[in-house]
């Protein structure tokens, strides 16, 4: 059985192949604290302009005693735990040829400043297709006192490299210490009994803010809008979010994996999407679910990139008062998310 192994807190762990560690779960027993000015700063790296993301009194006025997080924060803390996972149950995949294909994001309640947030990292599926393997995990994130905030599932595809030596030619671009996970951390199985016994917050429009429910008709267009990246918005976003792959922001880097240009994070753009989406609902905490499909990189060339984002109202549920909206993202003619929906609840006045 093919054995590969990786470090986590200083210490070797053996993984065996990714088949056999279905079912385990990673938890970083360090919390992530949420910080107010590191909720600006995502906003900004994903050009979410929501009052509430920026100002404290604004965040007042709808409901929440101050600052909320963009819908896509929760990926800072998210990615360095999957990350931690993904060496143990991929070790010997080259992270730089690997895509993430799917996002989908159940939203409990909103992350505050000061919230303690502890993930919990499930490896849920894996299997081969076509010379590659499909990796899914799911990330629960909870907060200091148990209450469950974010539940994520992440499909990534990648190709094993089959005993060859990996190129290194971009490891002196990548931050110091990233690799230098949290001690305390560990796999264990998960148990599978169906339930989540955990109570959840229902989230909700709140001070009617949320666009009104006798507003929304189905087959209703959203306001097209535009989203301009640099080559500096992606360096940005990098450090902010914590990713270190410099195919993100290196053109020798992108081009040593074959790539045209750099590509802006997959999460960068689910981000432009859901400022777009929350732009027009009025409310972010109205957000109930959020679903990405990737089709086709954005290509970030020195001379920039424009994402242009589209929406429709699919269907509107008079019972549950909620809608499901489709997003569509291009860039440069090409759509960049084979599929993007969200479900939405509206304010019943």
């Amino acid at each position: 059985m093919a054995m590969t192994s990786t470090k986590i807190g200083g210490a070797a762990v053996v993984a065996l192949h990714p088949s056999t560690m279905v079912g385990c779960t990673y938890r970083c027993d360090d919390r992530y604290v949420v910080g107010r000015e590191e909720i600006r700063q995502f906003a900004r790296a994903v050009q979410d302009s929501h009052p509430v993301h920026r100002s404290e009194s604004a965040g007042v006025e709808f409901g929440y005693g101050g600052l909320i997080a963009p819908l896509t924060f929760f990926a800072i803390p998210a990615f360095r735990a999957q990350r931690a996972m993904f060496d143990t149950v991929a070790g010997g995949y080259d992270l730089s040829r690997i895509m993430q294909t799917d996002q989908v994001v159940n939203y409990h309640k909103p992350i505050r400043p000061g919230d303690a947030l502890t993930c919990d990292v499930g490896f849920e599926s894996f299997r081969g297709a076509f010379g590659s393997e499909l990796f899914e995990f799911k990330t629960e994130i909870t907060d200091q006192h148990d209450c469950p905030l974010i539940t994520s599932r992440t499909s990534f595809v990648g190709r094993a490299e089959g005993g060859a030596t990996r190129s290194h030619s971009a490891d002196h671009l990548v931050m110091r210490g990233f690799h230098d996970w949290p001690s305390g951390a560990g796999l264990r199985p998960r148990a599978r009994n169906g339930s989540d016994p955990r109570p959840r917050s229902e989230p909700g429009a709140h001070g009617g803010h949320t666009r009104r429910f006798e507003s929304v008709t189905e087959g209703e267009q959203l306001p097209r809008r535009v989203f301009s990246l640099t080559l500096g918005d992606l360096v940005n976003y990098a450090g902010v979010a914590g990713d270190p792959n410099p195919i993100h922001w290196h053109p020798q880097a992108a081009q040593a994996v074959n790539l045209d240009a750099p590509v802006a994070h997959g999460m960068l753009t689910v981000g432009l999407g859901a400022g777009y989406l929350t732009s027009w609902l009025g409310d972010p905490g109205a957000v109930l679910e959020y679903a990405v499909r990737f089709t086709s990189p954005v290509y970030v060339t020195s001379a920039g990139a424009s994402v242009e984002f589209s929406g429709t109202v699919r269907s509107v549920d008079p019972q549950q008062r909620t809608a499901v909206v489709a997003i569509v993202a291009t860039c440069r003619g090409r759509k960049i998310f084979g599929r993007a929906t969200a479900k939405v609840r509206l304010s019943p006045t």
